[in-house]
């Protein structure tokens, strides 16, 4: 299996350390890809997906998954199944939606970073932004009030939250989540503890 990546992608971070979790990161090769906006990659828009998103799943037989949250399925699966993601169930339903938020919550980051890293300075539009940015800060305000979701044996939700906390870390160092929400800063720093959180988090930018 080949998975298109790039070092700072919290999407594809989901992925390999659901991978480490799972005992199968051995079984893949990482791809390293760019799809910055307005900058175009014919090529992996047409080998690999359309959109030009990370990352994406290349299987043995040239199958393409794309899509962090079917990719981490998949794996389960692969793994044996119910192990990051229930099998069946309300619980299922429940952690797609909570993945769903979560995913939102990371596309709302990624937005208010490409806002100012290339949009125009003149272009820009602070209340979209600030609009942006409210969808994670509200999405974390969430969270905090649900330590069960905190607290329960590791799964998709806890790995997708732990990159959304890493992702803000790594582009908005002093948004100061830490100060606002005392329990996700708890439980952050004990998924830290974790090889497969502490070993993929990106490089300094």
């Amino acid at each position: 299996m080949k998975l298109t990546f790039s070092p700072a992608s919290p999407f594809a971070r989901k992925v390999k350390i659901a991978a480490i979790e799972l005992g199968l990161i051995d079984q893949i090769e990482f791809v390293p890809a760019s799809v910055t906006p307005t900058k175009k990659n014919e090529e992996y828009a047409t080998a690999v997906s359309p959109v030009r998103k990370l990352p994406a799943l290349i299987l043995d037989d040239s199958t393409v998954l794309v899509d962090s949250l079917t990719i981490v399925e998949y794996l389960d699966e692969l793994a044996g199944g119910g192990k990051l993601m229930p099998a069946s169930g309300l619980a299922r339903w429940q952690r797609r939606s909570e993945h769903s938020m979560l995913q939102g919550m990371l596309d709302a980051m990624l937005l208010c970073r490409y806002e100012n890293l290339l949009r125009p300075e003149n272009l820009r539009w602070q209340a979209w932004y600030d609009d942006q940015w409210d969808r994670a800060w509200t999405g974390f305000t969430m969270f905090e009030q649900r330590p069960e979701t905190l607290s329960r044996p590791l799964d998709v939700t806890q790995i997708a939250l732990t990159c959304a906390l890493g992702y803000a870390d790594f582009r908005f160092p002093d948004c100061g989540w830490r100060d606002h929400f005392p329990k996700l800063k708890t439980f952050y720093e004990t998924m830290m503890m974790r090889p497969s959180v502490r070993d993929t988090v990106p490089p300094a930018a």
